[in-house]
């Protein structure tokens, strides 16, 4: 799984920022991600994990040195399901004859 690094590029690109801690989103506050909880699915911050780590000790969590471990963030997973030619529509079929993912209108005009 891949890692992905805060964006210092402008709104509009295809950068991804990088994961967030669950808490401080919840509570509108942007807030860089440093440990992922696998029992709670969410990610903590470094302020948050230690409320965490108190309340829920025997969980398993993995740090930044274990991000293949992390589960893709939403965004990644969004713009890997885009399709290319179609901004709008996500990738839902394959085509056999071009071992291409496409979307539904990539299907009909160019892989019947």
């Amino acid at each position: 799984m891949a890692t992905f690094s805060l964006s210092t590029l402008g709104k509009g690109s295809d950068s991804f920022k990088d994961f967030c801690c669950s808490p401080c989103l919840e509570h509108k506050v942007d807030q860089w991600a440093e440990v992922y909880c696998d029992n709670c699915l969410k990610f903590y911050c470094a302020k948050c994990i230690n409320l965490h780590g108190q309340l829920f000790g025997k969980h398993v969590t993995y740090g930044r040195g274990d991000t293949s471990k992390w589960p893709v963030s939403k965004e990644v997973e969004d713009f890997i399901k885009k399709c290319d030619l179609h901004e709008d529509k996500r990738l839902e079929m394959f085509c056999n004859d071009h071992s291409q993912l496409c979307c539904t209108n990539c299907a009909f005009v160019n892989h019947r």
